[in-house]
């Protein structure tokens, strides 16, 4: 995959969250270059969905800087960072499950007019046939990888040029989290830049170009991905490996 070099499309720099009285996010600073799949790794608990809320304007920092594409978003409402071109895929989907497929596909388009859904729309029909044929069933009785694909679609329907991703491996089958990696991967290489939070540490590094390894809301490491599957400490920490 070519990118180009340097070219920042997401900066966060010195941010700190808080829940009430709790610290969770501590001076955490990272970036994501044009083109790039960039994922956070760590156990439950580490901030990493924090982040993704702080950066998609749902919870505020009291510290330090968010810019995306040069335009500093940290005080912007969730619907106008969504206009910037930065969507959001939430842990758990968030499908609006009493709504058939289409209208789901719908609520994504809520940002542009009207009139250009129906290419858009197509667009993701093409990516996932599967939710064409299931266009007029209620999302509710789509299978878990189906909603998946649902819940990316929706995000697509704003024509992101970043789409963070948090969880999309959670309670799927270890076939379905192939497809939805690969279906990760064809995006990417679409123009589509990618911010991805994923405890399937192993998967997230497959892909990525780079990685940032959290621990209880502090980035404790940073390198490519390569280098971070190599490493002895993440690999007995997050990718399962023994003596």
């Amino acid at each position: 995959m070519e990118r180009e070099e340097g070219e920042s499309m997401l900066a966060v720099t010195d941010i700190n969250v808080y829940y009430a009285n709790i610290h969770a996010i501590h001076g955490v600073s990272f970036n994501v270059q044009k083109g790039e799949i960039v994922t956070l790794i760590g156990a439950n608990g580490a901030g990493k969905s924090t982040i993704l809320k702080t950066v998609s304007g749902l919870i505020r920092s009291k510290t330090g800087a968010i810019s995306f594409l040069d335009c500093k978003i940290g005080a912007l409402a969730p619907h106008n960072i969504v206009k910037q071109g930065l969507a959001q895929v939430p842990e758990g989907r968030r499908i609006f499950l009493r709504m058939s497929v289409q209208q789901n596909l719908e609520m994504g388009n809520y940002i542009h007019h009207s009139g250009t859904m129906h290419e858009r729309m197509d667009d993701v029909f093409s990516r996932f046939p599967r939710l064409k044929e299931r266009r007029k069933q209620l999302a509710g009785t789509l299978s878990g990888g189906e909603q998946q694909m649902l819940a990316i679609g929706r995000a697509l329907m704003s024509s992101p040029t970043l789409l963070m991703l948090d969880e999309p491996s959670m309670g799927l089958a270890p076939i379905l989290v192939e497809q939805i990696f690969e279906i990760i991967e064809e995006l990417n290489k679409s123009g589509v830049t990618i911010l991805l939070v994923e405890q399937n540490a192993q998967m997230a590094l497959s892909i990525a170009n780079r990685g940032y390894v959290l621990e209880t809301g502090r980035v404790v490491a940073s390198a490519t991905a390569e280098e971070l599957l190599a490493d002895e400490s993440v690999r007995h920490a997050y990718l399962g490996a023994s003596d």
